[in-house]
């Protein structure tokens, strides 16, 4: 059965990619819709050789494709393309390209995003270490070095077709210190990519609710704002063992009352604290108003809005993950927000790299429902 289903979805993604394609050649500039993370491949990842060469192949490129995606974001970290003392590490930028040749083949648009870099981690609190990216004045040119060389490597791609996201999920203590050095790196690529598209987060992990707080270099068009969301945390990272959000292991339900008062009364007073907000009622309305700022501020600047990682840990409840992702999906088409799913990998994704098979046909089936590019 699984094999019918996967064969149906791929024909109808092929029809959808004929369509989706047609469309895109008739737009001028980087113009997306629905995408999904090549997660943990050139970033957080420690995979070398083979077997990240093997991680990300053509034939996944090819079946994002088909499937009726238009664009893929590519995290990317320091480590794996520089070593400590500066010196490229040649096998990481050639996969990269090859990727983004792979990309243009198929007629996706990609997304290169500088996701981890050495003096700006975004879990660094929650691992005890500290940033240096905000008060130390070297490791801000050490970001535009990287920057520089990255564009010497990716200039050539088109601008419709490849854009730069200059870093992931800044953890700045004051949202000035974050927009200062957004003006500094922007300053940088423009002086050598003026017609380039740069993604653009809001501070403290591109939440929704700071977005008010972001300033971008006004005139600039080239300029996508982006966001990153994954409430209500009790249901997207149900029992994720990195996080206390998944430290719970009783029934969930979206729509409605998360957490049953029952279920909530058996934790612990420090548990209880964390998951008091799942006690209430969660619906499409309430994930819409969360987007309140987001909104506002794509409205007030006159750019397009992407949220850029969204998506539900894969032991979550089926039921409730895929009406969550359903609304999502409505949010997304009636405000035109662009996105790109978190992930398209095993433990938020689709598809299953030990069995290479698609692992969630019927998350698939909802992620491919929503309005395609041009719609």
């Amino acid at each position: 059965m699984k094999r019918i289903i996967v064969a149906i979805l791929a024909v109808c993604g092929c029809m959808l990619l004929a369509s989706c394609t047609s469309k895109q050649t008739e737009n001028e500039g980087f113009v997306i819709k629905r995408g999904t993370n090549l997660s943990h491949w050139l970033s957080q990842s420690v995979d070398r050789g083979e077997a990240r060469a093997a991680r990300v192949t053509e034939a996944d490129i090819a079946r994002l494709a088909e499937a009726g995606f238009d664009h893929v974001r590519i995290p990317i970290d320091e480590v794996q393309f520089w070593d400590e003392e500066g010196n490229k590490l040649p096998e990481a930028w050639d996969l990269l390209t090859g990727a983004l040749d792979n990309c243009r083949k198929y007629g996706l648009r990609a997304i290169v995003d500088l996701h981890i870099i050495r003096s700006h981690n975004f879990n660094a609190g929650f691992e005890g270490k500290k940033n240096t990216l905000f008060t130390d004045e070297a490791a801000q040119d050490g970001i535009i070095n990287m920057w520089y060389q990255l564009s010497d490597a990716l200039k050539d791609y088109s601008t419709d077709w490849v854009a730069y996201e200059f870093m992931n999920e800044p953890v700045a203590d004051e949202h000035e210190q974050w927009n200062r050095l957004v003006a500094k790196v922007h300053k940088a690529l423009r002086e050598r990519e003026p017609e380039r598209t740069l993604v653009v987060g809001s501070n403290l992990w591109q939440g929704v609710g700071t977005m008010k707080y972001l300033k971008v270099p006004e005139g600039d068009k080239n300029i996508i704002l982006s966001c990153h969301f994954y409430e209500p945390m009790a249901l997207t990272h149900y029992t994720a063992p990195w996080t206390e959000s998944g430290q719970y292991y009783g029934p969930v339900t979206y729509p409605g009352v998360m957490i049953p008062e029952e279920e909530f009364a058996k934790l612990d007073e420090h548990h209880q604290e964390i998951f008091r907000q799942y006690t209430t009622e969660w619906n499409r309305d309430r994930l819409e108003s969360m987007f309140k700022d987001a909104f506002e501020a794509a409205e007030r600047m006159g750019l397009q809005l992407y949220c850029g990682e969204w998506g539900v840990f894969q032991q979550a409840p089926a039921e409730s993950k895929y009406n969550w992702y359903r609304d999502m999906i409505s949010i997304f088409d009636q405000y035109d927000v662009a996105w790109s799913t978190w992930c398209y990998f095993d433990e938020f994704g689709f598809w299953s790299l030990e069995n290479q098979e698609i692992s969630d046909p019927e998350l698939l089936s909802v992620l491919t429902s929503g309005k395609a590019l041009g719609e």
